[in-house]
């Protein structure tokens, strides 16, 4: 109903694919690293089943230094980098590397929380009878978690729809920078207010499949 008023209703689509296409992609980079490290910081913490804590404090300052940078400046600061991994600092490929060491931190941080709900007791238990710490991570940590991990998976991938919002600045294409270009630079309010509801619309849609399948999971 917006053809009329909107010349630009051809964009949405692919603008959307765009987001689409760079959440996926860092979420998926951002997990690979994120959920070893976040295994990394509860078994090694101090008083848990693998305890070395100047391994612990190491990557635990390093993941807060990552965290305590805004995105905005991670992205300029990283154009050295993004250039050598993937040859450009610009568009969908050039925004995915920032968003990865965006995330994955962060992540990180979402899993120890919560893993560290697991009981202690049940961990105890499962020591007292020789599970070994592979046993104890996979079979009992990451199994009784897997509903925090869920909901902790869906906040990071809607961070992410923020983050690659903020990317559009850099020409990072999506909807963000559909916004930025039509809605911003050019006064197209319209532009801008379809692209936030496309955005909200999207954000529910993931936390209600998130809420989901994490309350499907609390009842296995």
């Amino acid at each position: 109903m917006f053809n009329g008023m909107d010349p630009h209703w051809d964009l949405y689509l692919p603008a959307l694919q765009e987001t689409l296409y760079m959440v996926g992609w860092s979420i998926f980079l951002g997990t690979l690293i994120g959920i070893p490290l976040g295994v990394l910081l509860v078994i090694t913490r101090p008083g848990h089943i693998f305890e070395q804590p100047v391994f612990y404090q190491i990557v635990s300052t390093v993941i807060n230094i990552i965290r305590s940078v805004p995105f905005i400046i991670l992205l300029f600061a990283l154009i050295p980098f993004t250039k050598l991994v993937v040859g450009t600092f610009i568009g969908v490929e050039g925004a995915i590397v920032p968003l990865v060491v965006y995330v994955s931190p962060y992540i990180a941080r979402l899993m120890e929380s919560a893993l560290l709900e697991v009981d202690a007791g049940l961990i105890e238990a499962f020591q007292a009878m020789g599970a070994t710490r592979r046993q104890i991570i996979f079979n009992v940590m990451l199994k009784e978690a897997r509903p925090a991990l869920v909901l902790s998976l869906t906040i990071a991938i809607i961070g992410l729809i923020d983050a690659t919002a903020m990317a559009g600045i850099i020409g990072a294409g999506g909807l963000g920078n559909l916004a930025y270009r039509y809605g911003f630079q050019r006064w197209e309010t319209l532009v801008m207010i379809i692209t936030v509801i496309i955005l909200i619309m999207l954000v529910q849609l993931l936390q209600t499949l998130g809420n989901r399948i994490a309350r499907s999971m609390r009842k296995d």
